[in-house]
This record gives structure tokens, C-alpha cells and sequence, in this order.
């Protein structure tokens, strides 16, 4: 994800400093025209803004606070803007630690696969202060075809993106336990897929619908261990807003299953594999 971020930027022409902790990672983007960075602080120096895009609370908690991390590498003025999906909790700290220092922070986590961030096609969920949004906005327009801004609070940003996540996922386990009773009637699962793309016409449901029927679940996309995290911290969310979500504790609880099965390196549309091993398939 965040390669085809750094390329978007690259081609709308700003200036970029990249930094990966693989350094092999960042090095490919030398040739095409951007720094690469020997630290997070070498990254920082100069910057009107530092963009991160990584996987989880931990590691969005070692680069921003660990030795060197961003909260004092980047100077004041500047704006750290996270486009992680990350606990509603972390993305609060995130925001008082750099405000502590004079820093800005914008939450703009991002929906889309990695073949929509290389095209540029992200949507972009943005939350912080109205003065911010404006100004980085020209980083959202090259990374994204359209930006929605969520609030004025930062992690209002996470709590709609992990909402957003909850209806992608409802719809995989739909898919799953549809294709399941389907199968066992004897019904193809093709014929099925093409009648609700027809209904919804949704590139989500094309998308996903053709993989689980195809069970074509290797590449991941994005990981079901990814997945089961994001309903986990959904489910945190909504016990912080006293807010129960029933079905997003199944879904967590069959990503969880999932997990158990050997399938967390796999797309987490193979949650759908959940459905069909309870149907005996």
C-alpha cells in the first residue's frame, strides 16, 4: 500500500524522502526521483509532513515514539499524517503527543486493495483540525480519487474506516455462507454471483464474489490476520462508545477460526472457507 502511495506522490510532484525499516524496500525508489532516507530522522529533516502507512498498533507505536521515532524527529510545525487502520485509543495519543511538541497529526487511513493504491484510486477517510485537512489536501488528491472528512477529532477517522471494514467483511461472510448452501443445492455459485452483481452492481461485491467462488485466496490483498485484528479493534471502539455490534463479534470470533485453520497469511475472503468447512464442504 504504501509503495503505490509513495509513487502517486512522486508523480504529482512533491518532493519525497522515503524511509522503510527494509531498506531494500525503499531503495527501488531512488531511480525514480525520490531521497531515500538513511533513518526516520534523516526522512523528517525538512518535512512538511511525514506519511505512514504500516500494519498495526505496534508498529505504528515503534516508528512514532520509539528511539528516533517521528513524535521527535519531525520538527515543529510539521504534521504527522497516519494512514494506518490502528485503535481508535492509539490514534488519541498520537494526536496529544504531537500536539505536546507543536507537531500537527492527521488521521487518513485509506479504503482499497494494493492494485487501487497504485493507481491512485484510494478513497481517503481524513479527521483532524479543518486547517490541516485543507492544507495536505493536495496529499490526498494524489494518493485518492475522492477524500471524506470524518470530523474534527482525529480518530474519528479510525472509527469510520474500521466501521467500513465491518461492512466489507460482512459482506465476505455473506458470500461464504451463501456459497456454502448454494453448493450443498447444487446451484452454480457463478450464476449466483451474476445475479447480485446485477443487483448491487458493486465492484466490491464483483471482486470479492469472483475470489471466494474461484477460492482464489493466495496473494493476500490484505491478510485475515489483518482482518481479524480490524475487528478486533472495531469491537474496542464500540465498547468505548457503549455501542454493541453482534455481528462484528461472529465475524472476529470466525476470522478467529480462521487463524486457528492456517489461514492468516491468506486474503481475509477466506474467511468464507469458515461457512464451507461448518457445511461439510
Amino acid at each position: 500500500m504504501g509503495s503505490g502511495m509513495a509513487r502517486n506522490l512522486l508523480h504529482a510532484g512533491h518532493e519525497l524522502a522515503v524511509f522503510n525499516r527494509s531498506r531494500e524496500k525503499s531503495q527501488v525508489f531512488e531511480a525514480e526521483g525520490a531521497r531515500v532516507a538513511r533513518s526516520l530522522a534523516d526522512a523528517c529533516n525538512g518535512a512538511e509532513a511525514a506519511v505512514t502507512m504500516l500494519s498495526d498498533d505496534r508498529a505504528v507505536e515503534e516508528v512514532a515514539f520509539g528511539e528516533g521515532g517521528l513524535a521527535s524527529a519531525l520538527e515543529s510545525g510539521a504534521t504527522h499524517i497516519s494512514g494506518s487502520t490502528i485503535s481508535t485509543a492509539l490514534v488519541r495519543r498520537l494526536a496529544s503527543e504531537h500536539a505536546a511538541r507543536g507537531q500537527g497529526f492527521l488521521s487518513a487511513p485509506v479504503f482499497g486493495r494494493p492494485d487501487a493504491a497504485a493507481q491512485g484510486k484510494l478513497l481517503v477517510v481524513a479527521a483532524g483540525a479543518p486547517e490541516l485537512v485543507e492544507r495536505y489536501r493536495p496529499v490526498f488528491d494524489a494518493i485518492g480519487r475522492q477524500t471524506f472528512v470524518a470530523g474534527l477529532e482525529p480518530w474519528q477517522a479510525n472509527a469510520l474506516k474500521l466501521c467500513g471494514n465491518f461492512m466489507i467483511a460482512s459482506m465476505l461472510e455473506a458470500f461464504g455462507e451463501g456459497y456454502a448452501t448454494l453448493r450443498k443445492a447444487g446451484v452454480d455459485v457463478q450464476v449466483f454471483l451474476d445475479a447480485m452483481n446485477a443487483l448491487f452492481a458493486s465492484p466490491v461485491y464483483a471482486n470479492y464474489g469472483r475470489l471466494i467462488a474461484e477460492d482464489r485466496f493466495e496473494p493476500a490483498g490484505f491478510a485475515l490476520a489483518l482482518g481479524q485484528k480490524d475487528m478486533r479493534l472495531l469491537l474496542e471502539t464500540a465498547q468505548e462508545c457503549v455501542s454493541p455490534m453482534p455481528l462484528a463479534s461472529l465475524l472476529r470470533d470466525h476470522m478467529l477460526e480462521g487463524l486457528a485453520q492456517g489461514q492468516a497469511h491468506m486474503d481475509w475472503s477466506s474467511v468464507a472457507c469458515v461457512a464451507a468447512r461448518g457445511a461439510g464442504l
